[in-house]
C-alpha cells in the first residue's frame, strides 16, 4: 500500500511556515527504511500492512507536532494486496506514456 500524508502543526515559525515540524516528520519516515519520497506537498510512504505504515504515520505525526496543541493530518491511501514497488513504478508506467505521445 502507498500513503500519501501532509501533516501540520498549528502555530508554526514566526513567518507562517512550518518546515522545522515538518522536517521532524520526513525524518522519522526516512528513518522507518520504507520507500519514500517527499515533495512541496506531500510526503510518500510504501509498505506491506496498514500496521506498517500508520505507525509511521502515527511516528511522523507526533514528530511534527511536539510543542504544538493541535496537528492537521490529510491522508490518501492506495491499497493494493500484493503489489510493492509501485511508488517508483506507477510514476515509470506515466513517463511511458508520455514518452509514446
Amino acid at each position: 500500500m502507498i500513503v500519501a500524508f501532509s501533516v501540520s502543526p498549528s502555530g508554526g515559525e514566526p513567518d507562517g511556515g512550518v518546515s522545522e515540524a515538518v522536517a521532524r516528520a520526513v525524518k522519522v519516515v526516512r528513518e522507518s527504511g520504507l520507500p519514500n519520497s517527499t515533495n512541496a506537498m506531500f510526503t510518500n510512504i510504501e509498505g506491506d500492512s496498514w500496521d506498517e505504515v500508520m505507525d509511521v504515520v502515527k511516528r511522523a505525526v507526533e514528530a511534527a507536532g511536539e510543542g504544538s496543541s493541535r496537528v492537521s493530518l490529510v491522508l490518501k491511501a492506495d491499497i493494493r494486496p500484493g503489489f510493492s514497488g509501485q511508488l517508483e513504478a506507477k510514476v515509470d508506467r506515466i513517463e511511458a506514456h508520455l514518452r509514446e505521445s
